[in-house]
């Protein structure tokens, strides 16, 4: 490139002055260096305002390093070169060089300063940014407006009130209140604090507003939780842009007001000449999600489509959680199929995990979930909650097992879901294991973790267990902690304990709830405080006005019943003010088998078949009702009819958990294949106990049959064998836990303490009703059950 000679420019000098200038709007390197080349031929490369040009040039068109050598040539150096080398290294991001350049400069201007506040601004490092500013203000050099608006946007970003307000004080000791940039900026930094009294103020001291101001008010109205004083800025405006209108839309939506949300979104369409940008589209989706509005959506899909709008990100997350949310988790798979999405964020994958939960078909949802790229804690947790509300725990536990290995630290919610999963399944083993994970990931005093390892521990047969986890989390304990444990203790028999422990959260002020109370009136039930049991009924009514339940109630008739009061327990059946259900009559029923009330059987059998005829409970107490009364024939027509209705009775089953392996026994079961080994210890126990005083209560085989017959039977109860597996299996002094599905016979309760006594160990028994623990010969229940 020649250099114009004049008389087209007053000199040399001025024409590559110019060039320089026109190359700079250009952003043409190239023409830079044959610029450079000429002015050296001309003798020019010592004219310090050309070199500043030039390095100007090379620095904003990405040649830094060329810029750095010619200041390092250049004889002279003035404040506005070092700036110029120092804001070529801030922009491009590089501002620990940025740094060694500014502390290098001997004569700092504002520009410097400012230069280093923005680079540190524009790397997130808002805090050196604010320090800067201090420095600049120590150092007595006057900040500029464009200062100003910077400092106050890192403490925005940090959510500093406390400096931001004494930069407030710079900009009116400055007389800058009433430049519209940095009273926006004050507006901005308020906004972000959230402190509605001082952003009015500015505000209303604003002489002159633009669309920025009335922006950054309706945003902080928005942010403080008050739609209608946004609402009211906004119909004050005489000139709206896309960020108005956004800020509506995507406020309306934050707060719930999905269909003022989807107004306002028609409204900028039909009204204004603006487009919908991304921020637009995700939020008037994200309230057609909120809504359940498929028509809406799929007309703002269509939008998308006829645009040709890209639907990564933001966009396409909130397409998919729209359909997975209102019924067509299908047409969202098939987006996904068709676009190739696989930065899904977590808002969406739930929303389409959820979908499928409730379609019951979990498959699709983990191969979106082994498609993602980047899977987040949350999105783990998602997948793990998915499994275990669809009853996948085992899937549910293995994928736990992976994350562990594989992926993100577990959090809380991960942990609690875990917990669920193991207590579904009666695992102590898999507890221990995700309590111990807990421990590690430092969540172990997680309010959710810790009620959910009190739920565990009691469900697993662990109350020693649920009582460690309680006591730890004391200063961390919600009404859902005191419930759990309530809960536990009552399950396993400790009624006395767990009404001290309600009478504790009482007098700590914390309120109970419904399910709290259920607690407590099972406490009652299991230990026969029928007059306690009154008491906390009409508190909770009375006191606590904690309308009644069909659980409640159902607690009230087995507590009368268990009692023996049957009338009254009768009487408050038939007297509830809301239809009994299927427990309420299975109440009332279990203890007229218990107490032999044939009559009042017949009753509750019958009501129990008209709200459910083929539940086989029914029948099948009854029929035990009349054999334990000797009506063999009523027992047996009953069973007669049982079987001419296809009505099959539940099988009674019984299961230990050893060395992570669950066996499961049913009575007389010869399918084990260690069932000559577990008969052999069963025959020897039977011998050993009977010695020890032990005698067979053939009344609990219902069926007429000889007394050595019922011996048998007897003998191979399904929980007998897996105590007897338990015992053949598991070293010396071991805690076996025995579950079962149906109600322990009283043959087999009685059998279990002269066993527990025998072998010198401690047994426990979960059956459909509570936690039975043998120890010594004898049984936390006190043969109250």
């Amino acid at each position: 490139m020649e250099i114009p000679n004049p008389p087209y420019f007053s000199s040399h000098s001025d024409s590559c002055a110019h060039l320089l200038q026109t190359s700079l709007k250009s952003r043409d390197p190239l023409k830079g260096k044959s610029i450079h080349a000429q002015m050296i031929k001309l003798g020019l490369n010592f004219s310090v305002y050309l070199m500043n040009n030039l390095m100007n040039l090379y620095a904003k068109t990405g040649l830094l390093l060329d810029a750095h050598n010619l200041f390092d040539e250049m004889p002279v150096k003035t404040t506005f070169s070092w700036n110029t080398i120092l804001s070529g290294y801030a922009k491009q991001g590089k501002i620990d060089k940025a740094h060694q350049v500014f502390d290098l400069i001997p004569l700092r201007d504002s520009v410097s300063w400012t230069t280093m506040i923005v680079g540190y601004n524009q790397m997130g490092c808002f805090e050196n940014a604010i320090k800067i500013f201090v420095d600049m203000v120590k150092d007595k050099v006057s900040p500029t407006q464009f200062t100003l608006t910077n400092v106050l946007a890192a403490c925005a970003a940090i959510g500093s009130g406390g400096i931001g307000k004494k930069v407030h004080s710079f900009v009116v000791k400055l007389g800058l209140h009433a430049c519209v940039p940095v009273a926006n900026s004050l507006l901005n930094m308020y906004g972000k604090t959230e402190d509605l009294v001082m952003a009015k103020v500015v505000f209303d001291r604003m002489k002159l507003r633009n669309t920025s101001s009335w922006n950054a008010m309706i945003s902080l109205h928005m942010n403080c939780d008050r739609v209608d004083l946004a609402l009211a800025q906004f119909e004050q405006m005489s000139e709206r842009d896309i960020v108005t209108w956004n800020s509506m839309i995507a406020g309306c939506n934050q707060h719930g007001f999905d269909n003022e949300a989807l107004q306002f979104f028609s409204s900028m369409l039909k009204d204004t000449s603006l487009k919908p940008d991304r921020f637009s589209l995700a939020s008037a989706l994200s309230a057609c999600a909120n809504l359940e509005k498929l028509n809406f959506g799929k007309q703002i899909h269509g939008y998308i489509v006829r645009t040709m709008f890209n639907t990564s990100g933001a966009v396409g997350n909130a397409l998919i959680s729209m359909y997975a949310k209102s019924g067509g988790v299908k047409i969202a798979h098939r987006i996904i199929e068709q676009s190739g999405i696989s930065d899904l964020d977590v808002i969406a994958f739930t929303a389409l995990l959820n979908g499928y939960v409730k379609l019951g078909d979990i498959n699709p949802a983990r191969q979106i979930f082994d498609s993602l790229k980047d899977r987040d804690v949350v999105a783990w947790t998602a997948m793990i909650v998915g499994y275990v509300q669809n009853g996948l725990n085992s899937d549910a536990i293995e994928l736990f097992r992976t994350m562990v290995s594989e992926g993100p630290r577990p959090n809380s919610f991960t942990l609690a879901a875990m917990l669920s999963a193991s207590s579904s399944v009666t695992s102590l083993s898999h507890g221990k294991q995700i309590h111990a994970s807990a421990v590690k990931s430092g969540e172990a005093l997680s309010l959710s973790v810790g009620n959910a390892l009190i739920t565990i521990y009691a469900k697993a047969g662990s109350i020693n267990g649920a009582r460690q986890v309680f006591n730890i989390g004391r200063r961390n304990r919600d009404t859902v902690s005191w419930t759990s444990m309530i809960m536990a203790l009552a399950q396993h028999g400790l009624g006395e304990e767990a009404i001290e422990l309600f009478e504790q959260m009482l007098a700590l002020g914390i309120q109970p709830d419904h399910i709290t109370y259920v607690g407590v009136l099972s406490a009652c039930t299991h230990v026969g405080l029928v007059e306690q049991g009154r008491n906390y009924f009409d508190l909770m009514k009375n006191v606590h006005k904690i309308d009644p339940t069909l659980s409640h109630y159902a607690c009230m008739i087995d507590l009368f019943g268990r009692a023996g009061l049957l009338q009254e327990a009768y009487k408050f059946t038939e007297n509830m003010p809301i239809e009994p259900d299927v427990i309420a009559w299975g109440s009332l029923l279990s203890s007229c088998k218990v107490h032999k009330n044939v009559d009042l059987a017949k009753i509750a059998a019958e009501r129990l078949l008209l709200i459910e005829p083929n539940n086989s409970g029914a029948y099948s107490a009854l029929a035990n009702v009349y054999s334990s009364c000797g009506k063999w024939d009523d027992a047996a027509k009953i069973r007669k009819s049982m079987k001419n209705r296809g009505v099959k009775k539940e099988q009674g089953l019984s299961w230990v958990q050893i060395q992570n392996k669950t066996h499961v026994f049913g009575a007389e079961d010869g399918f084990h294949p260690q069932k000559d080994e577990i008969y052999k210890m069963m025959d020897k126990i039977w011998k050993e106990i009977k010695k020890m005083g032990f005698v067979p209560d053939t009344e609990s085989v219902l069926h007429d049959l000889e007394v050595e017959v019922k011996d048998q039977i007897l003998r191979y109860h399904s929980e007998k064998l897996a105590i007897a597996f338990g015992i053949i299996s598991t070293p010396e002094n071991t805690t076996l836990r025995i579950m079962k599905n149906l109600r322990v016979c009283n043959d087999c309760h009685t059998a279990i303490k002269f066993i527990s006594k025998l072998v010198g160990r401690e047994i426990i028994v979960r059956d459909a009703t509570r936690f039975h623990h043998f120890k010594d010969g004898s049984c936390s229940c006190r043969n109250y059950w």
